[in-house]
């Protein structure tokens, strides 16, 4: 795997970190709290139809997963962006296990059909 590409801190004026910086950190720390306290994280938006596929996804194999909702297509587009900007993913949704971001509805449906979640799930349950 390479390394992804990220504009480095020292490449961003001192105002414009602060500015990223204050953008809905309140959205962040709950959403970090709940990635520390639940071993699968779901975040994601209301009408968005790959949050609510992936979610039936987990369901369907039995796996319990905490759910943060930010907003819909007209309303939180901000806190998301906050979100999107911390966690380095484009979309929503966005699928954690054991405090790794594992992707959207494709590679958690894949990471589902290969075993791969679950194994997570009980390799860090039992270490």
């Amino acid at each position: 795997m390479g390394t992804r590409l990220h504009l480095e801190e020292r490449s961003i004026a001192p105002a414009a970190l602060a500015a990223m910086e204050a953008s809905h950190p309140e959205v962040v720390r709950e959403v970090q709290a709940a990635i520390r306290g639940n071993a699968v994280v779901v975040i994601g938006m209301a009408q968005n139809p790959h949050v609510k596929k992936v979610r039936k996804a987990l369901d369907t194999a039995g796996v319990a997963h905490a759910y943060l909702e930010y907003g819909s297509y007209l309303s939180k587009w901000r806190e998301r962006l906050a979100i999107k900007l911390w966690s380095g993913w484009p979309t929503f949704p966005q699928v954690f296990v054991r405090g790794v971001l594992i992707g959207g509805e494709d590679l958690t449906k894949a990471a589902l059909a290969d075993g791969t979640l679950k194994s997570s799930l009980l390799i860090t349950a039992t270490a």
